[in-house]
Parts: C-alpha cells; sequence; structure tokens
C-alpha cells in the first residue's frame, strides 16, 4: 500500500460487522443463509410471475423489476463479505472497491424508484379502476421501468466520476461490510466540498422525491377507500395495496433508521450493523411479504410447484 497522498492507491481493508474472531463463523452462517433465502425467495417471485399468465399485468411487471434488483442489491455486497471472512482477509481492490459503490448505489437507488412506480400503480388501480388498464398500459409501464434505470444509472455515474477524483491518505480502513460513497469520502484526504454537494442533492431528489410520490400516491388511496361506503369494499381496496405499503414501510423505516442511528453514534461499525437492516433483511423478507400476503402469487407458486401451466 502506497504511502501519502495518492489516488493511485491499490486497496483499501474492509472491517466488516464485527473484528472479533469468534463471531466470524457465525456471521459466515448468518449471511449466507440470509443471501440464499434473499435469492431463491426473489427467484420464486420471478418465474411464479413470469409462468403464470394471470399475473402479466403492469402491478407484477413491476413486481419481477424489484425483485432482480433486490437480488443484484444483495449480491453487490454479501458475496464479498462471505469470501473476506472466509479467507481471513479484509482486502478489497481500488478497482473492486469503485464497481461496488457503483452497483450499491445503483440498486440502492433502482430500489427506491420502483417502489414510487409501485405506488404510483396502486393509485390508478383504486383511484381510477374503471380507467387502469388504459393509464397503466404496456407502454407507460415500460417507460416508466426504463426511466427508473436510466436515472439510477446516471446517478451512479456521476456519483463513481466524482469519487474517482478523491486522493487518499495512508488510512485506508473502512468501517463496513461493503464500500459506501459516504465511507470513502470520509478517507479522502483532498478536497470533497464538490462531492457533498452532489451526495446532498442526490439524497434530497433521488431519496425524498420517490418519498414524497409514494406519501402522495398512498393520502390519495387513503381518501378513496374511506370514501367506500362498504366495509367489504373498503377490505378489498386495501388488500391490493397492503404488500406494497409493508414493503414500503419496511424499506423507509430502517433506512431511515441508519441514518438516525449513524448520525446519533459515532461507532461506524455500529452503523455497518444497522445498514444490514436495509441493505440484507429488507430483500429478504419482500419475497414472504408478496406471497403470503398475495393470493395470486400464493397460486401461481403453488401452480409451479404442481407443474400445472
Amino acid at each position: 500500500m502506497e504511502q501519502g497522498n495518492d489516488t493511485r492507491i491499490t486497496k483499501f481493508l474492509l472491517l466488516g460487522i464485527s473484528e472479533d474472531p469468534t463471531l466470524q463463523p457465525f456471521l459466515f452462517g448468518l449471511f449466507l443463509f440470509m443471501y440464499l433465502v434473499t435469492v431463491l425467495g426473489n427467484l420464486l417471485i420471478i418465474v411464479a410471475t413470469v409462468s403464470d399468465s394471470h399475473l402479466h399485468t403492469p402491478m407484477y411487471f413491476l413486481l419481477i423489476n424489484l425483485s432482480f434488483a433486490d437480488i443484484c442489491f444483495t449480491t453487490t455486497s454479501i458475496p464479498k463479505m462471505l469470501v473476506n471472512i472466509q479467507t481471513q482477509s479484509k482486502v478489497i481492490t481500488y478497482n473492486g472497491c469503485i464497481i461496488q459503490i457503483y452497483f450499491f448505489i445503483f440498486f440502492g437507488v433502482l430500489d427506491n424508484f420502483l417502489l414510487a412506480v409501485m405506488a404510483y400503480d396502486r393509485y390508478v388501480a383504486i383511484c381510477h379502476p374503471l380507467h387502469y388498464m388504459v393509464i397503466m398500459n404496456h407502454r407507460l409501464c415500460g417507460l416508466l421501468v426504463l426511466a427508473c434505470w436510466a436515472l439510477t444509472a446516471l446517478n451512479s455515474l456521476i456519483d463513481i466520476l466524482m469519487a474517482l477524483g478523491l486522493s487518499f491518505c495512508t488510512d485506508l480502513e473502512i468501517p463496513h461490510f461493503v464500500c459506501e460513497l459516504n465511507q470513502l469520502v470520509l478517507l479522502a484526504c483532498s478536497d470533497t466540498f464538490s462531492i457533498d454537494m452532489v451526495m446532498y442533492f442526490g439524497a434530497v431528489l433521488l431519496g425524498g422525491g420517490p418519498l414524497v410520490g409514494v406519501l402522495y400516491s398512498y393520502s390519495k388511496i387513503v381518501s378513496s377507500i374511506r370514501a367506500i361506503s362498504s366495509a367489504q369494499g373498503k377490505y378489498k381496496a386495501f388488500s391490493t395495496c397492503a404488500s406494497h405499503l409493508s414493503v414500503v414501510s419496511l424499506f423507509y423505516s430502517t433506512l431511515l433508521g441508519v441514518y438516525l442511528s449513524s448520525s446519533i453514534t459515532q461507532n461506524s461499525q455500529s452503523t455497518a450493523r444497522a445498514s444490514v437492516m436495509y441493505s440484507v433483511v429488507t430483500p429478504m423478507l419482500n419475497p414472504f411479504i408478496y406471497s403470503l400476503r398475495n393470493k395470486d402469487i400464493m397460486g401461481a407458486l403453488r401452480r409451479l410447484f404442481q407443474g400445472k401451466p
């Protein structure tokens, strides 16, 4: 590792969730289990949705994209963490760190955008049910998903280009299990004002924007449900968005919890442990939420396992 201020450093050290050697076998087993559950669960959702023609609707097309993004989101960080634990090495190359940052930002922001589009889909389905298939047609749905992918790719590219301009000193230890942009900025010896501004504006626009869209959509949904006279009608309307509302609540509450805890505590590894909730636990739980609370998905999974078309 080169000394002094030099942008051409070759590696960083990922300290992980804990440096206690006695905990490493437990952490390896735990995260391997969660990763396998995440991948298999989301793959089942994708296969069941694709194989059942009844689920070829805008809502389930968006769900396929969310499941794929969740698989990629966890794959960005967990396999490298498992390799480091198994080999008892904390090293990640500079190029590997940059690539990991790009895809960690990409799929994290993509999740955020997709949840906002799914909230809009539920708003149209409940508030404008007679015009649902006209408004949420295949063309609009495809364009919305394409816009989500394009905006997240552009945002990640901008962040990475800014990160490539940073120079570092001799302290190259990252107190996390994944390379995060803010952790990289904290290690930089060069001026970070411009990248700080880009990060703050990105958080407000790409984080706050979709959240405002979700809150607006659900405020309209609640108003529409309250206007329904029958209790059965209210239950039916609410059941169509219950799964998505559960996923949204889980995603934003864990994300908010991480950043609140990071502002309260100065222990970076405590923040790393808290970030497991939105980066690992939430993608793992999403398939269970969508399958257990959704009769269509349960039916598709049942037919898939029984080998029925």
